[in-house]
């Protein structure tokens, strides 16, 4: 998945757009994630329909990847549950590709249907062509609550009962990141800003700005709560 198709409107344009995929597999919700962030999207991940309930109180979504066979409850009702409360599009993205799954995901609201195994283009150019059709959803302020704190996502802004705690700027931009991405891991590299330095170098000032972070958004730091430290891979922030 390391190629990325060019897409109608540009990287530009697709970053303007806010995707949640729900999926149970680890392995492919993070190459979703991951080829999608490629592309140009904004890009949050739920492991099952609880998690994706809870981020839908947080952040509003251009459109939303459902897989159908997921443990508790399947896609298919949180599907007809998103349809009842919101307009979001929805791609239902599953192996049950019969033609009586197909229906039953579309007439509970479903603008896609997509079967495992696909082509990563195909997915990119489905998930084009329902916002082509529906346009722009998203809108309002989009944020997450750390315990007292609140962490606005537009301003880049973080507060505490109104009081705002001021960031660095590579702070404010590693936070956005991990905030984009809740309840999910995100690599280093991702989280490193372009520069001169070597790459270790930069790895370390990811570091050394998620310690400072801790500082300010912990009561803690040496037992964070909210921006938790993923082994072998990078850190993941956790918002109530």
């Amino acid at each position: 998945m390391s190629r990325v198709p060019a897409l109608d409107g540009g990287a530009a344009d697709a970053a303007r757009r806010h995707l949640l995929v729900v999926d149970d597999d680890d392995r492919i919700r993070d190459l979703l994630r991951r080829f999608l962030v490629r592309a140009g999207f904004r890009v949050t991940v739920a492991e099952d329909a609880a998690a994706a309930r809870r981020l839908f109180e947080s952040f509003s979504f251009d459109l939303v990847v459902v897989d159908v066979m997921m443990p508790g409850e399947d896609g298919f009702s949180l599907t007809a549950w998103l349809r009842k409360r919101t307009a979001v599009p929805i791609l239902i993205l599953t192996a049950r590709g019969l033609p009586g799954d197909r229906i039953e995901g579309l007439s509970l609201g479903a603008d896609d249907y997509l079967a495992k195994p696909f082509e990563p283009q195909e997915l990119l150019l489905r998930i084009e062509a329902v916002l082509r059709r529906t346009g722009p959803f998203s809108s309002g302020p989009r944020q997450v609550s750390l315990g007292e704190l609140t962490f606005d996502l537009e301003r880049a802004e973080l507060s505490r009962n109104g009081a705002a705690i001021r960031l660095t700027e590579s702070e404010a931009a590693i936070l956005r990141a991990l905030a984009q991405n809740a309840h999910a891991a995100v690599d280093r590299w991702d989280l490193a800003r372009p520069g001169e330095s070597d790459a270790e170098a930069r790895l370390r000032a990811v570091d050394i700005h998620v310690t400072r972070l801790r500082k300010k958004l912990e009561v803690d730091p040496k037992a964070p709560r909210y921006l938790q430290t993923v082994r072998g891979i990078g850190y993941m922030l956790a918002p109530d």
